[in-house]
């Protein structure tokens, strides 16, 4: 019988693992680190339930490290098969992984500096040089056409509008010649959203895997470019500057997007933006490349130049770079990350404006629980960056409308274009409450039948 194991985001919304197997081949459809809580963390550094020597293909639905941030460790374990995702995805990961184990480095070298961790030796999760592996395995997919990884296996992506490159995959198993379809549908997007095309309708399946990472929740009403109009209006105002942890990839684009707008129709002043980030600055030149990802919308806004770049955007590439923001004293927009802020350079950012009432912390979507990010969602008064207590007396402002995520109401919309109700129906990556609501929402609508799967569990498809 083929079967599934829920190797992560079961219960929590990160750490994306999916094992199927079928006629004793195995395949991992996303491999996420764990992000949040210091128990979820912990995971990333035990070994996994299932030996990645055993793994013979892995399977990528779109390239955040919540889905894709284990790969190293994976390869680095054992793991010796093809890695297979879309031409976008892969580009992504080239430049996600290899800042995530820069990071990781770079934490571990701070932590061990400013003697704040608990190890005499601070070691990363892994290093720069358990990435190349990783890009040597991964195999282009087409984007919107089916492929054959094994007779067991075979893969038809759907644009999930999400982030470029972003797919819900039909994956078909066929065991003693029954056939089963599975769809996982990776990240749903939004609906309406600048850049990128809407989620495409999924097709019928006899299992679904669904996120529910908004599954409780709305995302407030009012176009985004209103929202942040308001905000910098505000902040320039009372001349402080803004901070906003945004996410490499799509985040930091549609700001940028909307900025520029805004610039453009003169309703928010030409202030300085100042991207902080190597890892947007080269994610920016993906998302322009690949047009088959583009609305309609943004594409008629190519003919007039580069919608991506604001009037007066300064890219800061260097660490060099980032120091000279330190004596920027007039208002202004600076765009760094991480989008949760976990690490990288937005931290100094935050340590030196948020002692400040005239400054601004910007957050622009979804908070994982643990993260600084979330802390700073929920009020709190001090927050603690590189060994130190900074009290944060700058205004904090989620906006968010800035979402990749679709709210309740859009998964509704995306589950009910599934032209027949599956079989069975499980949530993942989702928080408890959110997934828990999601269920009740879907039976009460669909009438289908759905489940919470638990960590490490493993179902029957066929039954």
């Amino acid at each position: 019988m083929p079967k599934l194991t829920f190797l992560g985001a079961a219960g929590t919304v990160t750490g994306s693992k999916y094992l199927v197997e079928a006629e004793g081949k195995r395949l991992l459809v996303d491999c996420g680190l764990f992000q949040g809580l210091k128990e979820l963390r912990l995971r990333n550094w035990n070994p996994l339930p299932e030996k990645p020597a055993t793994f013979d293909w892995c399977l990528l639905t779109h390239a955040h490290l919540d889905h894709t941030g284990y790969l190293p460790r994976l390869v680095r374990d054992g793991f010796h098969g093809p890695i297979y995702a879309d031409a976008a995805t892969i580009e992504l990961c080239t430049i996600l992984l290899a800042d995530s184990a820069h990071l990781q480095e770079e934490d571990a070298d701070k932590a061990e500096r400013g003697g704040y961790s608990k190890h005499a030796k601070p070691l990363p999760l892994y290093t720069r040089e358990d990435v190349a592996p990783v890009l040597k395995a991964m195999r282009e997919i087409p984007r919107a056409a089916p492929f054959t990884i094994s007779p067991q296996f075979s893969v038809k992506p759907h644009d999930a509008g999400h982030i470029v490159g972003s797919s819900s995959l039909e994956l078909t198993i066929t065991e003693n010649g029954k056939r089963t379809v599975v769809l996982f549908s990776g990240d749903v997007g939004r609906y309406n959203q600048s850049i990128l095309k809407d989620p495409e309708a999924p097709p019928a399946c006899d299992v679904l895997l669904c996120e529910s990472t908004y599954g409780d929740r709305e995302h407030p009403g009012g176009l985004p470019e209103d929202a942040l109009a308001e905000v910098v209006n505000r902040v320039a105002k009372r001349g402080g500057q803004i901070v906003i942890p945004a996410f490499a990839v799509d985040r930091t684009q549609t700001l940028l997007y909307i900025i520029r707008k805004l610039e453009t129709t003169n309703r928010i002043p030409h202030l300085p933006v100042y991207m902080d980030s190597p890892m947007a600055i080269s994610v920016t030149d993906i998302y322009l490349r690949h047009h088959e990802d583009h609305d309609a919308r943004f594409t008629a806004d190519e003919k007039n130049g580069n919608p991506l770049d604001a009037h007066n955007v300064n890219y800061m590439r260097t660490v060099d770079d980032s120091k000279k923001i330190n004596n920027v004293k007039t208002p202004a927009i600076i765009v760094s990350a991480s989008g949760m802020a976990t690490g990288g350079r937005v931290l100094h950012h935050i340590a030196r404006l948020a002692p400040d009432r005239k400054n601004a912390i910007l957050l622009a979507g979804f908070q994982a629980e643990g993260t600084r990010g979330r802390a700073l969602e929920e009020g709190t008064k001090t927050l603690r960056i590189h060994g130190a207590d900074v009290p944060i007396l700058a205004e904090v402002v989620n906006l968010r409308q800035f979402s990749a995520h679709a709210g309740q109401s859009e998964l509704m919309r995306w589950l009910s274009a599934i032209p027949s109700a599956p079989r069975q129906t499980y949530l993942t990556h989702g928080e408890p409450e959110a997934s828990a609501a999601l269920k009740a929402k879907i039976e009460a609508t669909c009438k289908w039948k759905v489940a919470l799967p638990r960590y490490l569990q493993t179902v029957d498809l066929s039954a």
